[in-house]
């Protein structure tokens, strides 16, 4: 899909001209402390919010902050012709602590100078900020050469995402007719390895488990008691050992089903990437790779589910010791999902699965920590295609279709609860730090992600 030089050149222009009042603008919302998660910054979040509702409106789109029983929603909707697209960030920000760890105050953005070049430092500034306003910077220099907006746009912007999104599915349900779109574009992910753009087409579903087994009725002292009564925590490392089996299988019953195998112009792409694990692993101070001995390493950690032992606690684990045989053990176990994987079928087997194990004098009980399914884009609609040449033509090297291991929820409620697809493109770094102190956002990033969005804009309309 090929762009008219004369239509975008301009707006490529004008982007590096006006860079420094966009750069101005970022640092104006990233001073507002939207952090979603305290209570006490709710009247932040809706500072956050009617900002963005004010810039939107001068951008020429219709805009509204929604209350909700949390953080606002805010919808735009603006331009007219060509495809409607739908554009997806959020303003809320994760705490800041350990505050001390910070070398300046969070809500303080600064331009700063780094031996790799020039980063903006400020809590929200990759996450998910500065990403969000790479788009809406696009659309100002697009309406500043053009005098309009390149095709129909909806605006979705969200203030729950750093906290569970409490309130997004009650809104994608009432607020439907104001969200659907052709595709839905979200801008919360990152180059691969820093340096080739991507887009994410596979996000793996998570599953969280938890077990607690139960013994005597009470702590038992392991002289009087040890070798005769059960102990939880032997039952439960048992049953813990045995999720796997020497190749690095899942062995609960019908763990597989629905996991589907890779397309091969993926698999190829995937190869082009020169993935270098024992760097991945060397910067954690590892160096073998674990799971499924007869996968590569990004298979493993984009398209293959897992299961993963996340916490371990029970008897006396305090300072010194203490002869105890404990009355219960619990353990915290996620799975990530992939292809048609179904949490909730995955669920009843994995319970059935442990229960099968438990003695006959021992009790299990299990607690529920969320279940979401694994997203597949459709990269058959012309926007990916779009997308890649795009990314392709500003950052100088072929942008590739890639997994995420993490999940991203949002996206598979836009196809769940309004039939629509999602493209999943960013420009952070790895080392950006969010959610961690000294968060950061390249201004090459920033920069770049501008042009990238208006590319794919002007190639889209």
């Amino acid at each position: 899909m090929s762009t008219n030089p004369g239509m975008i050149d301009p707006v490529l222009a004008q982007i590096d001209a006006t860079l420094p009042a966009a750069l101005d603008r970022l640092m104006d919302l990233l001073r507002i402390p939207s952090i979603s998660t305290d209570p006490a910054y709710k009247q932040d979040c809706a500072r956050a919010a009617d900002w963005l509702v004010e810039d939107l409106r001068t951008l020429g789109f219709e805009a509204q902050a929604h209350a909700t029983p949390g953080h606002p929603m805010v919808v735009a909707q603006g331009g007219e012709g060509g495809p409607h697209l739908l554009f997806y960030g959020h303003y809320d920000v994760q705490p800041v602590d350990p505050l001390a760890l910070w070398d300046r105050p969070p809500f303080d953005p600064e331009v700063q100078d780094t031996p790799k070049g020039k980063v903006i430092r400020a809590r929200g500034a990759s996450d998910d900020k500065g990403q969000l306003m790479t788009f809406l910077e696009a659309l100002r220099a697009w309406k500043a050469v053009h005098g309009t907006l390149p095709c129909r746009l909806t605006i979705f912007l969200e203030g729950e995402e750093e906290s569970g999104s409490p309130s997004l599915i009650p809104f994608l349900k009432a607020h439907g007719d104001l969200l659907k779109a052709d595709i839905a574009m979200i801008c919360d992910t990152g180059l691969f390895q820093d340096t080739a753009p991507a887009i994410v087409t596979m996000l793996r579903g998570l599953l969280g488990e938890e077990i607690i087994v139960e013994a005597a009725t009470k702590d038992l002292h392991s002289g009087m008691f040890g070798g005769l009564a059960r102990n939880p925590i032997h039952v439960l490392t048992r049953i813990l050992a045995n999720l796997h089996d020497d190749q690095g299988r899942v062995q609960v019953p019908g763990f597989y089903d629905g996991v589907t195998e890779l397309p091969e112009e993926i698999r190829a792409q995937w190869q082009n990437l020169a993935f270098d694990h024992a760097k991945f692993l060397g910067d954690v101070g590892l160096a073998i790779p674990a799971g499924e001995s007869d996968r590569t390493p990004l298979e493993m950690i984009w398209s293959r589910p897992t299961a993963e032992v996340n916490g371990i606690t029970g008897g006396y684990a305090g300072d010194g010791f203490k002869t105890v045989l404990p009355a219960e053990a619990r353990a915290k176990v996620s799975f990530r999902l992939v292809g048609a994987q179904d949490p909730h079928i995955l669920r009843d087997s994995f319970r059935a699965w442990v229960t099968a194990q438990i003695p006959a004098d021992c009790r299990v009980r299990f607690a529920d920590h969320g279940a979401s399914p694994a997203g597949t884009m459709q990269i058959t609609h012309p926007a990916f295609e779009a997308a890649r040449s795009a990314l392709g033509e500003e950052w100088g090297r072929a942008a590739s279709y890639v997994g995420c291991g993490g999940s991203i929820p949002i996206a598979g409620y836009f196809k769940t609860y309004l039939g629509m697809d999602a493209m999943l493109l960013g420009f952070g770094r790895d080392d950006d730090q969010i959610h961690s102190p000294n968060e950061k956002y390249d201004l090459e990033c920033f920069h770049k992600g501008i042009r990238s969005w208006a590319r794919l804009l002007g190639k889209l309309a």
